[in-house]
């Protein structure tokens, strides 16, 4: 009998990769879908509900072996909309999971954001949900992983970057010396595998990036490009003032559209922060996983 994990955010970009990985391995996967879902492969069956309903949670975990939380609000133009899924939805999962009495691991894909809670709402909402997931994971075993900025097919918000890359022009957010990481969306999938196959996993915030030595600068990334091109690569530097009106505009036209907006001011201060460089140390000590795709690869072969 194959072991079954439950998914949530399987309808998007990383989830979908994270359940193709799953189903690779054996793992019979039941994911959480707002509408009915297509997909009809094999082991994979999908469970209608959201985060916002206590009642389809406990049905979505009913009788799985694993939980991957991968369902997140990346998009908001205030706190609220943030604490609402990141924190409450994350709660109200794990207490489903508990309450199933066969949900032996929880992992919670956080993000790299969460080690600088104060930057962002966004980073404050993965912070807390840490926070809170800690509290009450009792006797479920709780991983968190923080990915740094993935990327990779189907990705929406990193691709402009690396096309306008390749095609002559980068576009620089906050310092010449600000440090960056990036990571393949196939290399979180398999580390998800990885720490559900894993015999210990002792709860701790592991950083999750393409090992890439102290990560990126913005030299470096130009330097990567010019290489794939064999052409010159201009930088084009945003300005802080620029940046906070591009903000101002993105969520006067959410607003207007009724949608929530990705761009605002608290997400400038996430975007030009100094340091975003990470390391799998810890990560590859408890699970032995390393990544195997670098940025300039992925640039290279056309993996984004």
């Amino acid at each position: 009998m194959s072991t079954t994990v439950a998914v949530t955010g399987g309808t998007g970009f990383i989830g979908r990769h994270i359940i193709d990985d799953l189903l690779s391995r054996g793992f019979t996967v039941r994911a959480l879908t707002r509408t009915p879902h297509h997909d009809e492969r094999d082991n994979l069956v999908w469970s209608l509900g959201s985060l916002e309903e206590s009642e389809s949670l406990a049905q979505l975990v009913a009788g799985v072996d694993h939980v991957v939380h991968c369902a997140g609000q990346v998009r908001g133009h205030k706190e609220e909309v943030f604490t609402r899924c990141n924190v409450e939805g994350s709660q109200r999962l794990m207490q489903a999971a508990k309450e199933s009495g066969s949900c032996q691991r929880f992992l919670f894909i956080s993000s790299l954001a969460a080690r600088h809670p104060e930057l962002s709402w966004y980073a404050n909402s993965k912070y807390v949900a840490e926070q809170r997931l800690t509290e009450i994971a009792g006797g479920i075993t709780l991983g968190i992983f923080r990915p740094t900025a993935v990327y990779g097919p189907g990705d929406k918000e990193l691709s402009p970057l690396f096309r306008a890359m390749l095609h002559g022009y980068l576009p620089r957010f906050g310092a010449a010396d600000a440090r960056l990481s990036f990571l393949h969306v196939s290399d979180l999938a398999q580390a998800v595998s990885q720490w559900l196959l894993a015999d210990q996993t002792p709860v701790s915030p592991y950083e999750l990036c393409d090992g890439v030595a102290d990560g990126y600068n913005w030299q470096r990334l130009q330097d990567i490009a010019v290489a794939i091109r064999n052409r010159p690569v201009r930088v084009v530097s945003i300005p802080r003032p620029l940046l906070n009106l591009m903000a101002d505009t993105s969520s006067l036209i959410s607003r207007l559209a009724g949608k929530e907006p990705m761009l605002t001011r608290s997400k400038v201060c996430e975007l030009t922060h100094a340091d975003w460089s990470a390391n799998n140390k810890d990560l590859y000590e408890i699970i032995n996983w390393s990544p195997r795709i670098s940025l300039e690869y992925a640039l290279r072969q056309g993996l984004f």
